[in-house]
């Protein structure tokens, strides 16, 4: 972008009247700016004489030499790259941070009723706007009015360079809540309809841009953002897509949103699923990103499967894409939450590919969603529990569960306490020696890893419907041998002695009912080896003892009927005990 030097001096206009006659200051002006052109690279025009220079042109009535002005200020803010998209200058320009001695005269240039001044001048802004500080100060100093009448336009061009400038202001989040007040988003979203595809581009992109929070993302659904992104879903251009799928996404964060979403926009799932077959990765992920926001709801569980989204989410799981796996294995665990899915899941042969999640990388969240998904898909039925461990979900928690992170294992001792509810699959779980991980995990530093290791225990030791288990679910039929626990009664660390104890003594109300609810599963066991264990460990006993004769306080309703429970359970305990003990001595 050079500067004509019949444009600096004078001349005819367009119109066939002359322009003024330049005053001695603003011919030096322009003499000195062609000298500092001629020596661009080593030249810094954000200060000094050269800016000074600038300025006088700025500030010029006569329209040349504005014209001028705005052009070196693209040119400057440039490296050598005249076509660029607003949208990727921060890969080509060389920007730095300026002061306002520099915004001020460009932002002056923007209020300009010329078209040349407000496209060069935009494309300028645009150009400074990607360095930090200075997106803080164009907004400072008022530079969205102006951009956004720039966006009104009836030109393209300037429409292009207003809404990237916009676009990259947006990234700062200091600047996201006055562009959300400013008026900007309903201009924004008009462009993003526009039938140039650069505009609609930094439209798309600018929007995105405006949904990192609450507060923004419904000043955006009340300008009517949601109809027209998803209705450039089915737009041919990559970025677009990428765009309005990430804002979507964002938007189906929050719940009204999402009920939003499900009273107006019945194409969206289908929209979302065709582009999970997207050949461009960014594009699949973010789709499978907002199917699996959208999947937080119930309806949305249901809507996904329906429209033959299994299959794509498959496909992206298997794939060799790390974000591509995260994003499939996210959405796959929250379809599986709703039971009507499990069948489904199944069906579709996810579980090996879980299973395989497990152990083919050290990628904690996707470790956490697929044994999470695991975990659902066993909720509901035996033949499903049955499935999962078939599909080696338990083989493979046993060989890493003591060396992956806590979250991972959180989830992992669940998925086993839930398998273990199967009256048909305890046997093989106590065979496949889980005991020997969930007791060491018992010492867990994680409340949560020593709640569902005991939980799991307990599960595997029930007797029969007795009594009901403190972890939701009721269990019915005998365990049969119960030979395991006698092994593991002291070993590893502590045995099933040691985690009693310490759970029985911890003073945690759930900790003390899970250890009192498997004791009498014990006890009820009819195998006198492990009763006589049970009788010769007295710092059980004794701690069952205090429980049992412990006094309840009716301050709280729900607490005491919690807390009587347990009591209930410790003296059914010592019953139990006084019975065995009584019918050993008459043997004896």
């Amino acid at each position: 972008m050079g500067i004509c030097s019949s444009s600096c001096c004078g001349g005819r206009a367009r119109d066939g009247l002359y322009e003024p006659v330049l005053a001695d200051s603003e011919r030096e002006a322009v003499a000195d700016l062609l000298q500092y052109l001629e020596n661009r690279g080593e030249t810094d025009f954000f200060s000094g004489e050269p800016l000074r220079a600038l300025s006088t042109l700025v500030f010029s009535e006569n329209i040349d030499l504005q014209r001028s002005a705005s052009l070196t200020f693209a040119e400057i803010t440039e490296r050598g790259t005249k076509d660029a998209r607003i949208s990727d200058w921060s890969n080509n320009v060389d920007v730095r941070e300026v002061d306002r001695d520099t915004l001020e005269p460009i932002l002056f240039l923007l209020q300009s009723p010329d078209i040349e001044v407000q496209r060069a001048a935009s494309a300028a802004l645009g150009n400074l706007a990607v360095d930090t500080e200075n997106k803080v100060l164009i907004v400072q100093l008022g530079g969205l009015t102006p951009l956004i009448r720039q966006m009104m336009s009836p030109n393209v061009e300037v429409q292009c360079n207003a809404v990237g400038c916009i676009t990259n202001l947006a990234t700062h989040e200091e600047n996201k809540a006055k562009i959300a007040r400013s008026g900007a988003l309903g201009p924004l979203t008009r462009l993003a309809k526009s039938r140039d595809m650069r505009v609609q581009r930094n439209a798309t992109g600018a929007l995105l841009n405006m949904t990192h929070s609450d507060e923004n993302r419904q000043q955006l659904v009340n300008a009517g953002a949601i109809p027209v992104l998803v209705q450039l879903l089915s737009s041919p251009d990559v970025d677009v897509q990428y765009y309005c799928t990430t804002a979507l996404s964002n938007i189906a964060v929050d719940a009204s949103n999402r009920r939003k979403l499900a009273q107006s926009e019945p194409k969206l799932v289908q929209s979302l699923v065709n582009l999970m077959d997207s050949t461009s990765p960014k594009v699949q992920c973010q789709a499978a990103l907002a199917l699996r926001n959208l999947a937080s709801d119930e309806k949305y569980q249901l809507d996904i499967v329906r429209a033959n989204g299994l299959h794509p989410l498959l496909r992206l799981l298997q794939s060799s894409y790390l974000p591509l796996i995260l994003s499939a294995v996210a959405c796959i665990r929250n379809i599986s939450i709703h039971p009507l899915n499990e069948s489904p899941i199944i069906e579709t042969n996810f579980l090996k590919p879980l299973v395989d999640l497990l152990g083919s990388t050290d990628n904690e969240e996707i470790q956490c969603h697929a044994i999470s998904t695991l975990r659902n898909l066993a909720a509901s039925s035996d033949r499903n529990k049955a499935l999962v461990l078939d599909a080696g979900a338990v083989q493979k928690c046993k060989q890493l569960v003591l060396d992956v992170p806590i979250t991972v294992q959180s989830e992992m001792t669940a998925a086993i306490a839930v398998l273990a509810l199967s009256d048909d699959l305890k046997s093989h779980l106590l065979n496949l020696g889980v005991c020997g991980v969930l007791i060491p995990l018992t010492h867990s530093p994680s409340i949560e890893v020593q709640g569902n290791s005991a939980a799991a225990l307990g599960n595997l030791s029930s007797k029969g419907e007795s009594t009901s288990p403190p972890f939701k679910h009721k269990l019915t039929k005998p365990v049969g041998d119960y030979s395991i626990f006698v092994q593991n009664w002291t070993e590893p660390q502590g045995g099933i002695h040691g985690y009693l104890c310490r759970f029985l003594q911890s003073g945690d109300a759930t900790f003390q009912h899970i250890a009192v609810w498997t004791l009498l599963q014990l006890f009820e066991s009819e195998d006198k080896t492990l009763i006589g264990l049970i009788g010769k460990a007295e710092d059980i006993i004794e701690h069952i003892r205090s429980i049992a004769n412990r006094q309840i306080e009716a301050d709280n309703e729900f607490e005491d009927e919690d807390e009587g429970e347990v009591v209930n359970l410790a003296q059914r305990c010592l019953e139990l005990l006084g019975q065995s003990m009584s019918k050993a001595h008459i043997e004896g």
